[in-house]
């Protein structure tokens, strides 16, 4: 195995990572709003809230790995992503920092704004949404280099129904993993009214993230049949993604092993998440950008991978002690601490 590969892996580990975490975190968010607005708050709120407290602030630590790291093993993508995506990541970052407001206005202040909820609740879409035009444009057809200048080409991005499909697959995955997640914390909170109305927003989004997981795989066929062919060779590990789907599903419609249909939507994500990326390799941006480009020196890859593989082990054991310590622990989660 290459230092390309393995960089490459290493980092796409962070990246699934962020996915899970992230997701729980924006669809929780957008939850906690529309219970508002469906006058529901009651019932769910301080169960959000007592998973948010100790979590909300080491969430984007995967995403700044993934982030540092892509640009130190592959150089390359400063140049083409950094100026392509020079708007929209600037309008992500915007988006985060609204997100950060709340936790700090809602933790900190003497009353919640319902203006703030409702910035919460939005960017818990938009910022997915937002997020997955970097994967959107690495298919190519969405860029164009003349002269030595980047440009994205924001009339073709806007107007391809392949961009939309992802942004909408997104957004149902963001809420069907949080969901799952939500409806499983409630069941070890022992809280029925809020397990049964979270069990109703999973199966509510089950449906769709499936159906548009499907939609995205036949239009990327037609905007990058190479890539397209490729996928079909992994076809095993979407089949493995659909059966975790389908068995998770089946728990939670059944009122049944909540712990382990949660576990089953981290495999369902984890197959179609590295089956999506084995088969885009070696591409990072179609046609102009390969792992190969511009791949940093071996000494500095060695360092990179060392430091990066040391910091996941050092992640995972802390994120394990905080769930320990806050999330799955009794007293903690039945709000009596």
């Amino acid at each position: 195995m290459t230092y390309e590969i393995v960089g490459i892996t290493v980092l796409w580990t962070f990246l699934y990572g962020y996915l899970i975490v992230a997701s729980i975190d924006f669809g929780a968010g957008f939850f906690s709003y529309y219970s508002k607005r469906t006058k529901k708050n009651h019932v769910i709120h301080h169960i959000i809230q007592r998973y948010l407290s100790p979590v909300w602030e080491v969430t984007n630590v995967f995403l700044v790995f993934f982030f540092i790291g892509i640009v130190g093993f592959f150089p390359e993508t400063a140049y083409y992503y950094g100026t392509a995506l020079l708007i929209p990541g600037s309008v992500a970052i915007i988006l985060l920092a609204i997100r950060g407001s709340y936790y700090a206005f809602a933790t900190y202040g003497s009353k919640e704004s319902n203006f703030f909820s409702f910035l919460y609740g939005a960017t818990g879409l938009l910022i997915p949404a937002s997020l997955t035009t970097v994967l959107t444009i690495s298919e190519g057809g969405y860029i164009s280099q003349e002269s030595g200048n980047v440009e994205l080409l924001y009339g073709e991005l806007f107007s391809s129904p392949y961009s939309w499909g992802v942004v909408i697959l997104a957004i149902v995955s963001v809420l069907f993993i949080s969901a799952s997640f939500l409806t499983y914390y409630a069941s070890r909170a022992k809280d029925e009214k809020a397990l049964e109305l979270l069990r109703r927003y999973a199966l509510t989004w089950a449906a769709p993230s499936i159906i548009m997981g499907m939609i995205v795989f036949y239009l990327l066929g037609e905007q990058n049949p190479t890539h397209f062919a490729s996928m079909l060779d992994l076809w095993w590990m979407f089949a493995i993604s659909f059966v975790a789907f389908a068995v998770a599903t089946f728990f939670i419609w059944k009122r049944r092993n909540y712990g382990t249909a949660f576990i089953l939507v981290c495999v369902q994500f984890f197959a179609a998440f590295f089956a999506y990326g084995a088969s885009h390799l070696p591409y990072l941006l179609y046609p102009y950008l390969t792992i190969y480009d511009g791949f940093t020196n071996e000494t500095m890859a060695i360092a990179l991978i060392a430091a990066f593989i040391a910091g996941l082990l050092l992640l995972l054991p802390s994120l394990y002690l905080l769930m320990r310590l806050f999330l799955f622990d009794a007293d903690y989660v039945e709000g009596r601490k």
